[in-house]
């Protein structure tokens, strides 16, 4: 990913935050008033606004910061999304996700979340998982990170060292923590103090990128 810091916007604001995600769907209407339907975008893609965090002229000031050295859109950043941000309910577990299936040569796998079960479940890639969360099994037992495996936290690759490759037919599965990679959706943040002071809320919104 171009433009990156791998760095996260701080937490007791994004905790505080609005947003979800947002799909790109064309509805065309027809003569006989039904309608054709099409996903412009495979993946959902998500927005939040950051100003419902902000309850302090200190919390602002260091989104000031974090907005400047970030050069406004120009630098990605990780953001932790309150409602979204394990593979599933509680903590990780190793059998959370399933990742593919081994054929005893692919090292390795690409970690994802899957949304749905029976109609059309949705497999969203996870490219920014949190260092150290990552727990990997191989046919249902559980394996060692640096022994077993590695996970690059800036992609979300999971690799099987030499002698550990999964069997042919050994389901691989994961659980984990992860981050959204976003960037500021705007050059220009407006500061308005005495407004703020007043209980204004000031916008600071933020849209997910590509990983």
């Amino acid at each position: 990913m171009a433009a990156f810091h791998e760095v996260l916007f701080p937490l007791d604001i994004a905790l505080k935050s609005a947003g979800g995600p947002e799909r790109r769907t064309e509805i065309v209407a027809l003569g006989s008033g039904r309608e054709e339907r099409n996903a412009r975008w495979t993946h959902a893609r998500r927005r939040f606004d950051a100003g419902y965090g902000v309850k302090s002229v200190a919390a602002l000031s260091a989104v000031v910061a974090f907005f400047e050295e970030r050069r406004g859109r120009l630098y990605g950043f990780r953001w932790r999304d309150r409602l979204d941000h394990s593979s599933a309910a509680g903590a990780p577990g190793p059998l959370d996700q399933t990742l593919g299936t081994g054929d005893g040569t692919t090292a390795a796998f690409d970690l994802v979340k899957v949304y749905g079960t029976i109609h059309a479940p949705y497999r969203r890639p996870i490219a920014k998982p949190v260092a150290g969360s990552v727990r990997v099994a191989v046919g249902g037992v559980e394996q060692i990170l640096s022994t077993h495996f590695t996970c690059d936290p800036t992609s979300g690759r999971v690799t099987f060292l030499a002698g550990h490759v999964p069997a042919a037919g050994a389901a691989v599965t994961a659980g984990f923590l992860f981050d959204v990679p976003v960037r500021f959706d705007t050059d220009y943040l407006e500061v308005d103090l005495t407004a703020f002071a007043a209980g204004a809320i000031p916008k600071i919104p933020l849209i997910e990128i590509r990983p």
